[in-house]
């Protein structure tokens, strides 16, 4: 029985076609939720990074429906609904779908996404949205709203736990709003070993470890059970976040933020993270193996 065998040219430029992609070489933890992580995953690996997923965060049904199945029930006396993820949307049509409530009831509203990946997600779902800000934060939601709202009923959608930026500004706006828990964060306990144990291992150590949330911070420090981001658990590992709020929140941890997305996004943040491997600094880090601001024989 014969077997084919590639040729060795090939081979050969197969991995002269890999190294010359902008992350070969770079190790990256993607810390998204399981379900949600192909996003970034693909993107970080699709230009070369050896990419491991160990979740932060674990996404789960409320601890109680009441105050969502209550707002479904009155759904036609909305105006405006406002979703802030693509978890918020996929609870929200999960319940409705568990209620057998069809999906038309919501076709009188007028829809706010705080991002392209929401918006798609509701796109899927058939629902044309309103208002989506040119950036993708709680802030420019409420921007983009100011003059939209005032005595209007507003439903926002969203996890137990958030930033209070939204509901406290629209009110102070005039809007009649609702808010209602469709889901919520917690830590993944399967996670705290796996995080510990590929920190210390020197094969598998992360160059960047990413953060795509507020929450993936807090559970980041918790997970590993630290005060601070100067734990040497952590010296000279990047941090790569997808935003100022989030940037915000490594501060608050004294984590360094050494690569920011300019676009608050999954594809923003694998390009800012590529940027940053191939500008000077990446690449100095890279050959070294170390800190930049550290010295070297």
């Amino acid at each position: 029985m014969s077997m084919l065998m590639e040729p060795t040219s090939s081979l050969r430029a197969r991995e002269e076609a890999s190294e010359l992609l902008p992350l070969n070489g770079w190790r990256v933890l993607v810390s998204r939720a399981k379900k949600q992580a192909g996003v970034l995953t693909d993107g970080l690996s699709a230009l070369g990074a050896d990419v491991l997923e160990i979740p932060f965060i674990e996404i789960r049904p409320p601890r109680s429906y009441k105050a969502l199945n209550d707002a479904l029930k009155l759904i036609s006396e909305y105006e405006w609904l406002i979703l802030t993820s693509v978890n918020g949307v996929e609870a929200l049509f999960e319940r409705m779908a568990k209620l057998n409530i069809p999906k038309r009831v919501l076709s009188h509203l007028k829809i706010a996404a705080i991002g392209p990946a929401t918006r798609s997600a509701l796109e899927r779902e058939g629902l044309k949205v309103t208002v989506m800000p040119k950036e993708y934060v709680a802030e420019s939601i409420v921007a983009a709203l100011r003059d939209k709202v005032r005595g209007k009923r507003v439903l926002l959608c969203r996890a137990k736990i958030a930033r209070d930026v939204i509901p406290r500004e629209l009110k102070r706006l005039g809007a009649y709003l609702d808010v209602v828990e469709a889901y919520e964060t917690v830590i993944p306990q399967s996670s705290r070993v796996k995080l510990r144990a590929v920190l210390k291992d020197p094969d598998r150590r992360p160059h960047v470890i990413t953060f795509t949330s507020s929450s993936t911070v807090r559970n980041f420090v918790s997970l590993l059970g630290i005060r601070s981001g100067k734990s040497k658990l952590l010296t000279g590992v990047l941090n790569a976040s997808i935003g100022p709020v989030t940037s915000d929140t490594l501060r608050e941890f004294e984590l360094n933020v050494d690569v920011q997305a300019q676009e608050y996004t999954m594809p923003g943040l694998v390009k800012a993270i590529s940027d940053f491997a191939n500008s000077p600094t990446g690449r100095y880090r890279m050959k070294t193996g170390g800190d930049p601001s550290s010295k070297h024989s």
